[in-house]
């Protein structure tokens, strides 16, 4: 007989998977940024897990075939490791810093504008795969 949702074995297990899926997201950051410079490597994490964490968002708004707690694994817990928008800023203030102003700008802008576009890409995907057409527009998540 399986525990009911609430139980602390169930919460338990639910914990555990998500800390299994950031163990496995903080080591594929940690090997980019040995396989890349810091800022090259911090991009590629960053853009890569914003196209994913669309893919979870908008499997769940149009197909919704994944588990709640399949998708708390791999966004609460592997896409949060791999992804580092903290180590983003600490490393826009200093590897930029005041002395590289346009680096900063480039920095910023493509972390942003790189990581939404990741977001809409994945969106078009999803519809595109559900559907077989693009967004038009007006979707809340």
């Amino acid at each position: 007989m399986a525990a009911p949702p609430s139980h602390p074995l169930v919460r338990l297990e639910t914990l555990a998977l998500i800390a299994i899926g950031g163990f496995v997201g903080a080591n594929l950051r940690f090997l980019a940024l040995g396989a890349l410079s810091d800022i090259q490597a911090v991009l590629l994490v960053n853009v890569l897990g914003s196209f994913a964490l669309g893919l979870f968002a908008y499997e769940a708004e149009y197909v919704d075939i994944l588990s709640r707690k399949s998708r708390l694994v791999f966004t609460t817990g592997f896409l949060s490791s791999l992804t580092t928008y903290s180590t983003f800023a600490v490393q826009t203030a200093v590897d930029a810093g005041p002395a590289e102003p346009l680096l900063l700008v480039a920095i910023v802008a493509s972390n942003y504008g790189l990581g939404f576009a990741g977001v809409l890409a994945s969106r078009a995907l999803v519809r595109w795969l559900t559907t077989g057409s693009q967004p038009t527009g007006g979707e809340t998540a």
